[in-house]
Formats: structure tokens, sequence, C-alpha cells
């Protein structure tokens, strides 16, 4: 009954359309008014240790570093940098708005802010290049999801926390998953160019358009390079490495590329800040959450459940799947991360698959409830700059849907595409 309490009430909330963060822990709230075996004051208390944890600063120091990115104008200096590969071809301006958001995914660990950087820019421009306008939005919107996928991401730090796994082999081990669905999109938008009509640039590859490119987007290129080196280099950790970001993102952003003012650095502070609380918030009440469904035992029905369902580890992977591409449709991808972790992983555990293939095959799933409504916050983003209506970009998007979904298939089917850097880099 105490589950079906806390259930109930949590869907109730959000019928009502209550935040996320305030469902959960008015959710909680309820449920310990109603059972005697749990307290209140356990509740605030663990709102307080869930989010008292060295490897969770990372998440506002990563955030602050893509702000700081983000408001360097680094966007432009990656397309062009793309552009010269690939602008050339049949769709090039689109394909090279998918490798832009593939190179930013790296450095801000955000779909919704990878979309708000490069949408900002490349949707108007495909526009005045001749691209239809749900086309052209739906490619950012899409190319947005890997803001989670492609390291840092955010997601696979709260995967890692929840899960007691490294961030270190979460990060390397969401590369080659990333490049697969940043070049499928690719693939997808230039068959649908093909079609349509939309000619590349014409402008000839040169070795001088490279370097010249090259040159002025390299020191946001360096980013992954420094975090991820660093990290599996053994140079500093994770929380580490998103200091380190900051100060690299600062130096270039003040100094380099000399398009953040020293006075705007307030605004950005803040900014980051508030995306930070609301993560936290969400971390703090989901694993309040979390933890009145462990002392409920209900992690151990629903693995019970699955297990009775099929002894077929990849009939339970489809199920998972399942759920998790439902959950992604409604719920917050860091409060779907801290509440299902420690219910899936130990299924997970119990039919054989690793559990670094299976935290990237989560975030992998839960990526494509950006583009899923009614939560997919990168649609909202996506037609906040376009002015599309959500309805007729929802409808746009599902194409690219379908192509996730097939990426999805064989991220789950291929665990050496996740995990052969990892061993590549232990060995």
């Amino acid at each position: 009954m105490t589950a079906f309490v806390l259930f109930s009430s949590f869907f109730l909330f959000m019928l009502l359309s209550v935040p996320i963060a305030i469902a959960l822990g008015l959710s909680g709230l309820v449920t310990a008014l109603y059972s005697s075996n749990i307290s209140i004051t356990f509740l605030a208390q663990s709102l307080i240790t869930s989010t008292d944890n060295f490897t969770l600063m990372a998440v506002p120091f990563f955030i602050l570093a893509g702000e700081i990115m983000g408001k360097g104008g680094i966007s432009t200096r990656l397309f062009e940098f793309a552009n010269v590969f690939i602008g050339r071809f049949t769709g090039g301006f689109a394909m090279a708005a998918i490798a832009t958001s593939m190179f930013f995914a790296a450095i801000s660990g955000s779909g919704p802010a990878t979309v708000a950087a490069i949408g900002g820019i490349m949707i108007p421009a495909m526009v005045a290049e001749g691209y239809d306008r749900k086309f052209a939005t739906s490619v950012i919107v899409s190319a947005g999801s890997l803001g989670i996928i492609i390291p840092p991401s955010i997601p696979l730090v709260l995967y890692g926390v929840s899960g007691n796994q490294s961030i270190g082999d979460l990060f390397i081990g969401g590369i080659l998953p990333g490049i697969l669905i940043g070049l499928a999109l690719m693939v997808w938008a230039y068959i649908y160019s093909k079609k349509k009509g939309y000619k590349g640039s014409g402008e000839k590859f040169t070795f001088k358009r490279l370097f010249k490119t090259l040159n002025k987007a390299k020191w946001s290129l360096l980013v992954p390079v420094i975090v991820l080196g660093g990290i599996y280099g053994g140079v500093f950790t994770p929380t580490e490495a998103a200091v380190v970001a900051v100060v690299y993102a600062a130096i270039v952003a003040l100094f380099l590329n000399k398009e953040v003012k020293l006075i705007e650095f307030p605004k950005i502070i803040k900014d980051a800040a508030l995306s930070s609380v609301a993560i936290l918030i969400i971390i703090g009440t989901a694993t309040s959450f979390g933890t009145i469904l462990t002392m409920e035992q209900i992690p151990q029905a629903i693995a019970n459940g699955f297990l009775a369902l099929s002894d077929n580890k990849y009939m339970i992977i489809l199920l998972i799947s399942i759920l998790l591409l439902i959950v992604g449709c409604f719920m917050d991808t860091a409060a779907a991360v801290i509440i299902f972790t420690p219910i899936l992983l130990p299924i997970a555990l119990q039919i054989g698959m690793d559990p670094i293939h299976f935290g990237v095959l989560m975030i992998v799933n839960l990526s494509i409830g950006f583009i899923t409504p009614p939560f997919g916050v990168n649609l909202f983003v996506g037609s906040g700059i376009s002015g599309l209506e959500m309805h007729v970009l929802s409808r746009a998007v599902v194409p690219f849907i379908v192509v996730l979904l097939i990426c999805l298939a064989v991220v789950t089917t291929m665990p050496p595409l996740t995990l052969a850097l990892i061993s590549l880099f232990s060995g």
C-alpha cells in the first residue's frame, strides 16, 4: 500500500503540472505522513546527504564551463571547421550543423544547452540557405540529444555516482556510441537533402581553409582532449577535470577568443548556478524517492518481475529499454537516472551485462526522451528558436527518432562499441 501511495501521489502531482523536483519531494512527504516506518526527518536528511558528494561537484562545474564556452562565440568557429570537410556535399549545411552539435556536446554536457547554442545560429542560417524550417529545426533538436551521450555528460556522472561506477570509464564508453549516432543523423540528413534537392556549398576542400578554420577553433576543440586525457591519464579526477575545464574555458573566452568580457561573468555564473541548483534539487528529491522505494523493497520486486517474464537476456534488455523510453517521455533525465539506476542496474548485472555498457545504454535510451513529447526539452528549446508550434515540430522529428532507435539497437547488441576504447586505454 505504501508503494501505491508513493506512485499515485507522484503521478497526481505530475498531472497537476507540479515541477518534477517538487513532485518527487511532495510524494515522498505524503508517503512519510502515511507510513509509520518512514520519518520526515530521515527524508530531510537524505536531501542533504545525497548532494554532499565530492564526485557530484563535477556537475555544477561542467555546467559553468559549458556556459562560458557557449557565450564565447565558439558555435560559429566549430561550424566553419566542420563545414570545410562536409559543406560541399548534398545537405552539407545540415550535416555540418550535426557535426557542430557533436563538437559542442563535448563541451557542454547538456542537450538543451547544445540546442540553444547551436540552434540560435544554425536554424536561421539553414533557412536562409533554402532548407525547410521544420527540417532545419529537427536536425538541431535531434543532434542536441548527443549532449548527454558524448562526454563530459552530466547524466553519465549521475549514473556513475548512483551505480558506483567509474566516471572516467563511462566518459570513454560514451565516445563511440555518440559518434555512431552523429554519423547516423548525418546519413539521414544526406538522404532527405538528396530527396529535396538541398545542394552543398560547392566550395572545394583546401588545406588553406582547413588551417584557417582550425586556427580559429583550436582552443574549443582542445576541451575534450584536456578533460578526457586528464581523467584517463590519471592527472586529475572527474571533479578536478570539471574545475580545470572552467579555468580553461575562462582563459579561452577572456584572453584567447576575447569574445566574453569580465563584466559578463556575473550573469554567466548566475545562469550556471540556476541550472546547477535545479539539477541538485532534482538529485536530492529523487534520492529521497529512491530511498523509499528501497525501504519498501520495490526494486527487488521489479527485478523479480522482469526475470519472471523471461530468462532471455535480450528480451529483458528490450523490456528495460521500453521502460526507459516511456520514462524519458515524462521524466527529467537526472531524476530518471537517480531513481532507476538502483532498480535496473542489479537486473543488468544479474543477466551478465557490463555495468559501463548498461550505463551508456541507459543514457542513450533517455536521450531519445529529449525529442519526444510531452516532456521533450529539446523540442521546447527548438520551438522557441524557430517559432514552430510543438505539434508541428513533434511530427517533423519522427524520422530522426527512428534513426535514434536504430542506433539504440546497435549500441544494445554490440557491447564492444561501448567497451572497446576502455579496453584500449586500460591496455
